[in-house]
């Protein structure tokens, strides 16, 4: 909350209104499904309904709360008009987190005295450097996920379908400590594996055939990401190549990670190496994204990413190659940034497991 509140020169506001409930958590340790959050520069008010006024006077610290009765947005626009008896007030929000309906509610509760400020980012920014205790509970979410695949490999075999194999995963991690899954797990087989982001189907393995199971893990509200890519029986040089490939991609990529490098530098590598094998056009997404406590957030490392890589930044590095009708390959880990370059979070194995 203290270096959001450096930002108010920045932004020009009287108010920054939070509506992303990440966000607002990160800031007041509030775990609840709705909330809207007003902070000033020297205070700030959590507006809250019924349901969740308990549970606010166990979790919330740092700003007052308000529970609310006629909902969440007239409160809020309430809360606003209590300030507007200094003048016009100038009151920062995110847009793209507030709908068309909501920002028109809210105009309707303050009146024209109050000036919208649209500003992107501002506490995404914040949280893409994670602290000592942010990284502490990250790198137990990414030790919890490499436990969960090793001890699911014995199930990869061929009868076992995709859906099994994903609720086995989720199953797992749960039984690990994991709140839950970071997103649906992923398990593709065949030439379904060539699917980038395919749900799992009662499609039974087969003899043969690629594996791509992407699967991650919240422990104390921190998110992991991990995807191994694995072949059920013996590998042909075709496959062993695609492999030796992406394995490399991913290593390059790691290795153009560092302080105050742009986001675009690792992705780059990643597609240098992969154009050296002809396979650069097989690559159809970023190289990787952000993690924490949503499983995709600032920075993205792809094309064109002019932001700037930090210490304390996690990200996941992802290359993969994808041909239709054929299957997919793809390799997952999540690094944090050092003064020295990535360091790997994630630990299951990476060589090619033939099972």
């Amino acid at each position: 909350m203290d270096r959001l509140r450096l930002c108010f020169s920045e932004v020009r506001a009287d108010v920054i209104l939070v509506t992303h409930l990440p966000n607002i958590f990160y800031l007041t340790g509030f775990s609840g499904s709705a909330g809207l959050l007003l902070v000033e520069p020297e205070k700030g008010l959590l507006l809250i309904d019924s349901r969740y006024t308990f549970q606010a006077r166990e979790e919330v610290s740092g700003v007052g709360v308000q529970t609310v009765k006629n909902g969440l947005l007239r409160g809020a626009g309430h809360a606003i008009s209590k300030i507007l008896h200094r003048g016009r007030v100038s009151v920062a929000y995110s847009p793209d987190q507030l709908t068309i309906a909501q920002k028109q509610a809210l105009e309707a509760a303050t009146g024209d005295k109050v000036r919208w400020v649209p500003v992107s980012g501002l506490v995404e920014k914040l949280r893409s450097i994670k602290d000592a205790d942010e990284l502490g509970r990250m790198r137990q979410a990414a030790e919890l996920i490499s436990r969960t695949f090793c001890d699911v490999v014995g199930m990869i075999r061929p009868e076992v379908t995709e859906l099994e194999l994903a609720a086995e995963i989720e199953y797992r991690m749960k039984r690990f400590g994991a709140s839950g899954p970071s997103f649906e797990t992923i398990v593709a087989s065949g030439p379904r594996s060539a699917w980038a982001h395919a749900r799992p189907t009662a499609k039974p393995l087969k003899k043969n055939e690629l594996v791509v199971l992407d699967q991650g893990a919240i422990l104390r509200a921190y998110c992991s990401d991990m995807t191994r890519t694995v072949f059920l029986g013996r590998s042909s040089q075709k496959v062993r190549r695609m492999y030796r490939a992406v394995l490399e991609a991913q290593e390059a990529a790691k290795n153009a990670i560092r302080p105050g490098v742009a986001a675009e530098a690792p992705d780059a590598a990643a597609r240098k190496v992969l154009k050296k094998y002809g396979l650069d056009r097989f690559f159809t997404h970023s190289t990787g994204h952000g993690l924490g406590l949503e499983v995709h957030e600032t920075p993205r490392l792809g094309k064109s990413e002019r932001s700037t890589l930090e210490t304390g930044m996690v990200v996941t590095v992802e290359p993969g190659v994808y041909l239709e009708g054929f299957g997919g390959i793809r390799i997952e880990d999540d690094v944090v940034i050092t003064s020295k370059g990535a360091q790997d979070l994630t630990t299951a194995p990476r060589e090619l497991l033939e099972l």
